[in-house]
């Protein structure tokens, strides 16, 4: 990157500033520290305990579950989603729990290009889960645990310097002589040149440009698993999925909702999930609960995120990535560096230009 942190007398300006610490706005931040660039992050909350702290973390870029233009995206980013969560972890000492087993898709009717296993494969892959009737393919598939790669990311701004402040809401982007000075806060105001909006589903709501991102809720529970290894794929269907754990937990989930921003919990909801996991599991009828919980995932209208420059020089805006955002934080990382450093980006990023909502 050409910039370079200076200091403006007794003001303190960064290179970049990054609105949001999920998972997407701290890895990003460690990518351009990792080009030297002075990097301030905020949040309006505490890191990485919004979206990315309620995400499941299935790795699934799956062949008619995803728009056209952004099955291609998800492919490339679970690609390199081996070596992204080796550098954290061997940056950090932190285990994220990547698991690259595949998962197990339950369907009513045939998933072209997905050949369906038979009862004596089935039962051997996932012998505590029962068929009930359905067709059964296996997928190459993985997972990670998102909130051990949130506290990863976040170990490892806090090696390379990355600054931060956290619980100041960001009220709008400053602009000087039509582009981006800064930012103000609920509490001050901070300077920089670029300012990169990884808000979420709180993305719009920052002047002066508008993202039509909306909170799309979700809502999960989990549970201890009687035997580690009771459950060792993802395992997919209409009613629910469960997402295994390295350390015996079992993540069943999940909803969606058009629900604002209400993150409340609903017993009915969480226990509908869990008769639904226990038809699929039944040697879970015993297994302890461990929590419940709800998140806001960052919705559009076409369902695609919203990556690159925005109409005003200097800023930028990585959000939208709706129930994808774990899945696509490497290669959304690896886009968003180079067009913020000014560098001829290596991945296509027509479809989720801002430009097509302005």
């Amino acid at each position: 990157m050409a910039l370079d942190l200076f200091y403006n007398a007794n003001v303190k300006t960064w290179d970049v500033i990054i609105v949001g610490a999920g998972i997407i706005g701290l890895s990003l931040a460690r990518e351009l520290r990792k080009q030297s660039a002075g990097v301030l992050v905020i949040d309006r909350g505490m890191p990485g305990r919004e979206a990315s702290y309620a995400a499941a973390g299935m790795l699934a870029p799956t062949p008619g579950e995803l728009p056209l233009p952004l099955l291609h995206f998800a492919t490339a980013s679970l690609q390199l989603y081996r070596e992204f969560a080796q550098e954290l972890e061997d940056e950090t000492g932190m285990n994220v729990d990547f698991r690259d087993q595949g998962a197990i898709l339950f369907t009513d009717s045939p998933r072209a290009g997905l050949p369906a296993l038979n009862s004596r494969q089935l039962a051997e892959a996932e012998p505590n889960v029962v068929n009930h009737g359905r067709i059964a393919a296996f997928v190459p598939e993985a997972s990670v645990d998102p909130r051990a790669l949130v506290s990863a990311a976040l170990q490892a701004c806090k090696h390379r310097r990355v600054d931060t402040s956290f619980g100041d809401k960001v009220t709008a982007v400053n602009l000087s002589a039509g582009r981006v000075s800064g930012v103000s806060t609920v509490k001050t105001h901070f300077a920089a040149p670029i300012v990169v909006n990884c808000a979420g589903a709180w993305a719009g709501q920052i002047p002066p440009c508008h993202f039509p991102t909306r909170p799309v809720k979700g809502q999960m529970l989990s549970v201890a698993m009687p035997a580690r290894n009771l459950v060792r794929h993802v395992i997919r269907t209409p009613e629910v999925y469960l997402v295994p754990r390295g350390d015996g937990r079992l993540l069943i989930g999940a909803t969606l909702e058009e629900a604002g921003y209400d993150k409340r919990v609903h017993p009915d909801t969480i226990h509908r999930m869990h008769r639904a996991a226990l038809a699929l599991v039944p040697a879970l009828a015993d297994a302890r609960v461990l929590e419940d919980w709800a998140g806001l995932r960052p919705g559009t209208p076409d369902a695609l995120p919203i990556l690159g420059c925005a109409r005003v020089p200097g800023y930028f805006v990585a959000t939208g990535h709706f129930r994808d955002g774990i899945l696509l934080t490497p290669i959304t990382t690896r886009a968003m560096a180079q067009v913020v450093g000014g560098e001829p980006c290596s991945y296509g990023l027509e479809p989720f230009s801002p430009a097509r909502f302005e």
